[in-house]
């Protein structure tokens, strides 16, 4: 895959105090649980903390959700669920995510950019086109940082069946080829976007992954 210029740009909300930081990561990896155990740990610090998702976040972002997640495994072609996906984080960002950090809240998303670069940008759609929509579609916004939260195969497909049992989503229940190709990803945008994305062990207790991404956030902290 082509290796893409990153030229977007992070939030501007360092003069009022709000922060936008992403978790990212495979399936079975524990974003969900981490996100919610995060924000409480940041409330308890007196800190406004919005929780959100992607997709989602929005109602009308939650409408494009619906869309994405169920059906059949063919139910969209490459370019249209990439298309779906942008729209719906546009929504997201105006609807939620600017709105939020305007007021000096921290936002914490369950996926966001990301994600769509390592679940779509890959096969007829490369990284370079993700990107030129999210341009498009978000003027190009970014998380002040993204925390990728890492798991080796086995227990994290161990987790995910825990979790989903037969009921995996049209993009969750894929191969595990193309699970793979999306941890590889992943770890490229890791590797080429250091300054952003900071890489955070998801095994062991849930606590001790939860102080984890806290102390990735301490240089953000007030």
């Amino acid at each position: 895959m082509e290796r893409a210029e990153v030229v977007l740009r992070v939030t501007d909300a360092r003069t009022t105090g709000g922060r936008f930081i992403s978790l990212e990561g495979g399936e079975g990896a524990g974003k969900s649980t981490q996100l919610s155990a995060l924000a409480a740990v940041l409330r308890a610090r007196g800190l406004e903390v919005v929780e959100t998702r992607e997709p989602g976040g929005s109602e009308g972002a939650e409408a494009i959700r619906a869309l994405l997640l169920t059906g059949g495994a063919d139910r969209w072609s490459p370019r249209a669920e990439a298309l779906l996906f942008a729209a719906a984080r546009a929504d997201h960002v105006e609807k939620t995510i600017r709105p939020a950090l305007e007021r000096g809240a921290w936002v914490l998303s369950d996926r966001f950019l990301d994600s769509s670069r390592a679940y779509q940008g890959m096969g007829s759609l490369t990284d370079a086109d993700i990107l030129a929509l999210h341009r498009i579609g978000s003027d190009g916004f970014l998380p002040d940082r993204t925390l990728f939260l890492t798991l080796a195969e086995e227990e994290a497909s161990a987790r995910a069946q825990s979790r989903d049992g037969d009921a995996a989503d049209r993009i969750g229940g894929r191969d595990r080829d193309f699970h793979r190709a999306v941890s590889t990803a992943f770890h490229r945008f890791a590797q080429q976007e250091p300054a952003r994305f900071l890489t955070v062990d998801a095994s062991g207790e849930a606590e001790a992954v939860t102080a984890r991404l806290l102390h990735a956030l301490q240089d953000l902290l007030p």
